[in-house]
């Protein structure tokens, strides 16, 4: 049964959504302003791998979330019996869409909905496990996310490079795809990531850094995918040139590398900061003088744009979604990926030449501005539902 609203002196059925994903991470990072804008004209749910109901209510949420047991690796068993809950749920309450992001969320989701008959059936890609796989297991992964694509109905991509590689792939056809605007998942708050005095004066106290060293910082998943390891050996070789650098690394360890990244800077250990987690990464933006994402592979690389709307220019590796995010000479300077010497050198640059670091600062953040606000991401999505509201039969708002 459809619910009805009243706009102006229209009367329509408010049509169901379920978002899927296996964290409830994902829709507190990515999907709150979206989800508060289609709150407008559709009935909106989530379904999570999460035991906490009510989490969305500190984000001005009062939607239903349904706990389903949707793992990031693979468990034939649970995969199945988290398959077999998304069917009944979807059959049961009839929704118009389902949408899903991650890859094991996507999967599930999408084979649920198609069983289902769900007439509207999207899954998003931010990136792929298997880009830097080989052989079997690359085969195999790169199959699963052609599935997926061919149980949606609608297939979003967080980037146009991402997207050509994808199509090239044959994991996607071109006419099924598309990528909103410019790209991005969920944009930037501008309001929430900008430059801050205050922010690089308090950070850099509480970390005991000088106000004058130049601080390159990393934000993400320790993993060798994310060019880490690469980071550390090459900020070891600036350092000997540049001692007064600091080198901030900040995030989970998944691969118990931080022992691996001390050792590689053994002669300027004291100058590597290593945090686990943190809540407010704008701090740490604002207190750096540019980001490094040496990474082998990104679907698009958000944490350039937040750190771009925090005034700060990326140093990136040439891949595919970087290239999106870092305007290469303008908001920042990209390198070949995996080639160290090349990181050494943009890195020096940098440090050598403030004013011009400065500047592609200002430019990072007047991009972000101009096509990766929140605000800007958020119309792209609701203006995509309405699109795709048009296909469905039956008078909809």
């Amino acid at each position: 049964m459809l619910k009805k609203i009243k706009i102006g002196n229209e009367t329509c059925q408010k049509r169901k959504i379920c978002f899927v994903v296996s964290s409830i991470q994902t829709v507190k990072a990515f999907l709150v302003d979206q989800i508060r804008a289609l709150q407008v004209r559709y009935d909106v749910s989530v379904v999570a791998n999460t035991d906490d109901l009510f989490i969305l209510k500190h984000y001005g949420l009062d939607i239903p979330i349904t706990p389903v047991q949707i793992e990031r690796k693979i468990s034939i068993w649970k995969d199945v019996k988290a398959l077999s809950a998304l069917f009944i749920l979807f059959r049961k309450n009839g929704y118009s869409v389902v949408h899903s992001v991650t890859p094991k969320a996507g999967l599930l989701a999408m084979a649920g909905s198609f069983s289902a008959k769900v007439p509207s059936r999207c899954h998003i890609f931010t990136g792929q496990v298997w880009a830097t796989k080989h052989g079997f297991k690359r085969f195999l992964l790169r199959k699963v996310d052609t599935l997926t694509s061919i149980l949606a109905t609608h297939v979003l991509i967080d980037s146009h490079s991402q997207r050509d590689f994808l199509v090239i792939e044959g994991v996607v056809s071109r006419e099924k795809s598309q990528v909103l605007h410019k790209g991005s998942i969920a944009g930037v708050d501008t309001d929430r990531f900008h430059p801050s005095v205050e922010y690089r004066k308090k950070i850099r106290r509480s970390l005991s850094i000088d106000d004058l060293a130049f601080i390159f910082l990393f934000i993400g998943r320790l993993n060798k995918d994310k060019g880490v390891l690469d980071l550390a050996e090459a900020f070891s070789k600036v350092n000997r040139q540049v001692r007064n650098s600091c080198l901030l690394m900040i995030g989970e360890d998944e691969d118990n590398l931080a022992e691996m990244i001390y050792n590689l800077c053994r002669p300027c250990r004291d100058k590597v900061h290593l945090l686990r987690h943190t809540e407010s990464p704008e701090k740490y933006m604002a207190a750096s003088d540019i980001l490094v994402l040496p990474s082998y592979r990104e679907g698009f690389g958000v944490v350039v744009i937040e750190a771009a709307a925090c005034g700060i220019p990326t140093i990136g590796a040439r891949i595919y979604g970087i290239t999106d995010a870092v305007e290469d000479g303008v908001t920042g300077l990209l390198h070949t990926c995996g080639e160290v010497s090349e990181l050494v050198e943009k890195m020096t640059y940098c440090i050598g030449h403030p004013e011009e670091n400065k500047k592609m600062g200002q430019k990072a953040r007047e991009r972000v501005e101009a096509d990766f606000t929140t605000k800007r991401i958020t119309s792209e999505v609701v203006k995509f539902y309405a699109a795709m509201d048009r296909s469905i039969p039956s008078k909809s708002c």
